[in-house]
């Protein structure tokens, strides 16, 4: 049974990885925002208010979680995009493991998300941005950015399939924006009145900003952060991930 389950996991994988090449100018947009708002946090925007050290070396651990944050919005449009035009419920009445659907998904997205932390950070190299903390430190770096994709993947899938239509997706994109700025991606909580900055502290994607900032001995870093960048994404993970799998589940009935 885990070798049929493995199989129709990659055919499904296989085939959201085509649509890579049947729509690149959607995957080519996914890939630029997130440099489209480094640079403009970096030349135009950003001020490096409360920061100690060069801005761009705060700035873009801060851009790299938030691309791994917004993230969800592709998942939930992909999700929703499949429900309306009968893909899903065509999977759902062929003999194949349900489950292969949602790990097709899943995989394909994680793949895509690795491919966009590449392009950000030699981006960021470009730039002027450096890791200081060594090889192991940065690889760890990009596993708690991953770890945050992960997360904010199952939640994307589960609004996705909730929203049922792809117009609703901007509804929640309404949503999703607000909490990414409302995080320390692009200023230090202590530039930010006292009661923000406290909200700003509770935010997830700021608990991965800073433990991976400490990791690539960037500015802002601090260790104490290492333990809530993890219990978050897990967490995330423990509550949506069965709510989007008994989601699926319910969408024959």
């Amino acid at each position: 049974m885990s070798t049929y389950v493995l199989s129709d996991s990659w055919t499904m994988t296989r085939r959201e990885l085509a649509h890579w090449a049947r729509q690149p100018v959607q995957v080519v947009v996914g890939l630029v925002f997130p440099v489209m708002m480094l640079l403009m946090f970096g030349y135009l925007i950003g001020g490096g208010r409360e920061v100690k050290g060069e801005y761009v070396d705060f700035l873009v651990p801060g851009m790299l979680a938030l691309t791994m944050a917004f993230g969800l919005e592709g998942t939930m449009t992909a999700v929703t995009q499949d429900l309306n035009k009968g893909v899903v419920d065509r999977f759902r009445s062929m003999p194949m493991a349900n489950s292969a659907v949602l790990v097709g998904r899943s995989v394909a997205d994680m793949l895509q998300s690795a491919l966009g932390l590449a392009v950000v950070i030699a981006v960021g190299y470009a730039i002027g941005w450096r890791a200081h903390g060594g090889l192991g430190a940065a690889l760890g770096a990009v596993g708690l950015l991953l770890l945050l994709r992960f997360a904010m993947l199952w939640i994307g899938i589960f609004l996705g399939m909730v929203a049922g239509r792809p117009e609703m997706v901007q509804a929640v994109q309404i949503l999703v924006w607000p909490v990414g700025f409302l995080s320390n991606a692009f200023a230090s909580p202590e530039s930010m009145p006292e009661w923000l900055g406290t909200v700003v502290e509770w935010n997830p994607m700021s608990a991965t900003a800073t433990a991976v900032r400490d990791l690539f001995g960037n500015p802002g870093g601090e260790p104490g952060h290492m333990a809530a960048a993890i219990i978050w994404p897990v967490a995330l993970v423990a509550v949506f991930f069965p709510l989007a799998v008994r989601k699926f589940q319910a969408l024959s009935r």
